[in-house]
């Protein structure tokens, strides 16, 4: 629930406004589970919001950690739906990369999530539960410590997040929230691959950090690559982000770039993208390409990724090349749900069994 939707529950039920704001500050800035570790609310009223509510985490069907730092947790809602929450720890912060859709309806060629049909879009209670989650084993509560270990958030798990705006959008408010989690805008950042009409509104609505996944410079490339193109090509996405709310050099849009040998990675693709972007506050994401069974795509090689890296950071770009992250534990997304489908198969005997995906580029 949102802070106001709490208080019309609260008010309703014949309780004062202000249990409702002790209730949600006991939820999202102190992680409780249970209603009797309240200490402020008496009995009766614990009792009630017990009948009113429920404090429950998503269910954790694996949690693995990688020989890196990263965790990974598959998680399952209610209905039995599975999605993906990945925890990357760097040296200054902690990255919870978290799950708009159960599946995805984007088919990108280079993507296995795009292998996965679309099953539904989350809720914002299962958007911010993938949130609770980590930082429960994070040890982050009191939200807002100062030593905290999860610093950012990134859509970048399954799904497309702007396909689910108004789910996604409840959910980072309440993250953002000063009386709760308390993440800062500048903090979370939403990936889209160009669903062009929602990116001004999630600018004006929510000003959060802006990533695209681009992957190629010309719209007959980036129609096979990511198939949202078709519908909103390169020239209306562009103009999109060149007038995203809030632009500045302190506030660039990031743009993803996977490198696959011989499809994208050339120095004309690097000068028209360069000549693309002109303009625009950016950062731009070169991403080594991981290879999955199946995949028509490579990876292109070292050398062409620093000298494709250098020529951005010439142009006055910052161009990292994003280190692939948790490899011995499926974190890559979309992997760990499909090996999970593929055991279920396997133990059930229904159907055939699912390819064991490597990886993608998110």
């Amino acid at each position: 629930m949102s802070a106001r939707e709490l208080e019309e529950a609260v008010t309703e039920a014949g309780l004062p406004k202000f249990r409702a704001r002790q209730l949600w500050r006991w939820v999202w800035r102190h992680g409780l589970t249970s209603f009797d570790e309240m200490s402020d609310l008496g009995k009766p009223v614990r009792a009630q919001f017990a009948d009113m509510f429920s404090l429950g985490r998503p269910a954790v069907t694996q949690r693995l950690k990688s020989s890196d730092g990263t965790i990974k947790w598959l998680l399952r809602f209610a209905d039995g739906s599975e999605a993906e929450t990945v925890y990357i720890p760097d040296r200054h912060r902690g990255t919870l990369c978290i799950s708009s859709q159960v599946g995805c309806t984007l088919t990108c060629s280079f993507c296995h999530t795009g292998t996965q049909k679309l099953v539904r879009n989350l809720t914002a209670g299962e958007i911010c539960g993938q949130v609770l989650l980590a930082m429960d084993e994070l040890g982050d509560w009191p939200a807002g410590k100062p030593e905290r270990r999860l610093t950012n958030i990134v859509l970048m798990g399954m799904g497309e997040p702007l396909f689910n705006y108004d789910n996604v959008a409840k959910a980072m408010r309440i993250v953002m929230s000063g009386e709760g989690v308390g993440l800062s805008k500048r903090r979370i950042t939403l990936s889209t691959s160009g669903v062009v009409p929602e990116i001004a509104r999630a600018g004006a609505d929510l000003g959060v950090n802006l990533a695209i996944s681009l992957h190629a410079v010309r719209d007959d490339l980036r129609d096979e690559l990511v198939p949202i193109n078709r519908k909103y090509p390169l020239a209306e996405l562009i103009e999109a982000c060149r007038n995203y709310p809030g632009l500045s050099n302190a506030r660039r849009i990031t743009w993803e770039y996977v490198m696959l040998d011989g499809v994208n990675d050339s120095d004309e693709d690097c000068a028209a993208l360069l000549k693309l972007i002109r303009g625009i506050p950016s950062k731009i994401n070169l991403i080594p390409f991981n290879p999955w069974p199946g995949s028509p795509y490579e990876c292109s090689g070292n050398n062409r990724i620093e000298a494709f890296a250098a020529k951005v950071l010439k142009a006055g770009y910052a161009s990292p090349v994003r280190t692939p992250r948790g490899r011995d534990i499926l974190a890559a997304c979309g992997q760990l749900k499909s090996a999970s489908e593929r055991d279920r198969r396997h133990r059930t005997g229904t159907g055939k069994t699912a390819s064991v995906a490597a990886a993608d580029a998110t």
